[in-house]
């Protein structure tokens, strides 16, 4: 769902950014008087398995196309929303300076559509009110109920609000060749399917965290004569284990077939399904020149363009954007950490024996 600059009028972009950075603002605000020390290296390592994560394209049968998650839900599950968040931007700017994936002039609005609906709306409207619920009673099996129901729910809400934005967005753009009912038409069931598989994959990691250490879930209410079956430290090395694998390994297995944004826009006419919208992919949307200087800087800053080393098809590149992708992604969350003075430490001893 990473947008284009040419899908974005410059003055669209502005306002996508601007709410984008108050969303920043209102989260670093509420993250210094966050004491929780916990979080620092899961917010590392549980960025960096996002990270990986959205290297997988997984294929929707019977469509042409492919789908990614976007990771806000499972962030905001285990962060809480406002560090979930600031770890979304951190993954999306990445992918956007060093990888050429998605339009530094579209940044803001990607940071819109993929982290925000996903870190506050599904949070504050899903995850939270369905995790609270005393429907479901107090027992393991009723946490566990409540969380997949929340993870796929979210996911689900949160990548429609998404889809229906980028049409938004580009409609008020003022892109011509794309109708905004057909558009939408498009856009809404392809990311009800990537949303559903989305869910599922979040449900799967946050019911390993459940069972090694409870606490880390956010709003997950404690179950009498629980005991976690882990340790911090091996929770975090297993997250960190994963991220490494996807990233460097099952990343070589994506799908080749379009996202559900490139799905919509050009179709795969070429593997034998529809051609949607049928708009040229090399000449469509809007010429600007700020969408031309953001291009020069994003010629200049990504040195992986596509996942993979520039002019080269070998799959070494795609294992090497994992790993270092990864580790630049953990790396940055946590120097955000340090000059933000967050997940302060109020007892060392108490952080030490975790």
């Amino acid at each position: 769902m990473h947008m284009a600059d040419a899908l974005l009028a410059p003055a669209v972009a502005g306002v996508m950014y601007v709410a984008s950075g108050t969303a920043v603002g209102v989260s670093i605000h509420k993250l210094k008087k966050d004491d929780d020390a916990k979080k620092l290296p899961l917010m590392a390592v549980s960025a960096a398995l996002v990270f990986a994560g959205q290297m997988i394209n997984y294929t929707i049968p019977g469509t042409g196309s492919s789908g990614h998650m976007c990771g806000g839900m499972l962030l905001s599950a285990l962060l809480g929303p406002q560090a979930g968040f600031l770890s979304m931007i951190v993954i999306l700017a990445i992918q956007c300076l060093f990888f050429a994936d998605g339009g530094l002039m579209a940044l803001g609005a990607n940071i819109w559509n993929m982290a925000f609906y996903g870190c506050f709306v599904g949070y504050y409207l899903i995850w939270r009110p369905i995790m609270r619920s005393k429907r479901f009673g107090a027992t393991k099996a009723a946490q566990r109920v409540k969380i997949i129901l929340a993870s796929i729910i979210g996911c689900v809400l949160t990548l429609q609000l998404g889809a229906f934005s980028v049409v938004l967005e580009t409609s008020l753009s003022g892109i011509t060749e794309l109708p905004f009912g057909a558009f939408v038409a498009l856009m809404q069931p392809i990311h009800l399917a990537i949303g559903l598989v989305e869910g599922l994959i979040t449900a799967a990691v946050l019911i390993f965290v459940y069972e090694s250490r409870p606490e880390l879930v956010q709003e997950v209410e404690p179950v009498e004569g629980e005991k976690a079956k882990g340790t911090l430290k091996g929770v975090v090395i297993t997250i960190a284990i994963i991220a490494i694998v996807v990233g460097s390994g099952l990343s070589l297995l994506a799908s080749s077939n379009p996202d559900g944004l490139e799905w919509a826009l050009f179709g795969n006419a070429e593997a034998g399904y529809s051609e949607n919208m049928g708009l040229d992919e090399e000449e469509f949307g809007i010429q600007s020149g700020v969408a031309d200087a953001a291009g020069k800087v994003q010629e200049t800053t990504s040195f992986l363009p596509d996942y993979a080393f520039s002019g080269s098809d070998s799959a070494v590149g795609t294992t090497v954007s994992g790993i270092v992708g990864s580790a630049i992604v953990a790396g940055i969350a946590v120097l955000i950490c340090f000059a933000g003075k967050f997940f302060r430490k109020k007892d060392k001893k108490e952080v030490t024996n975790e």
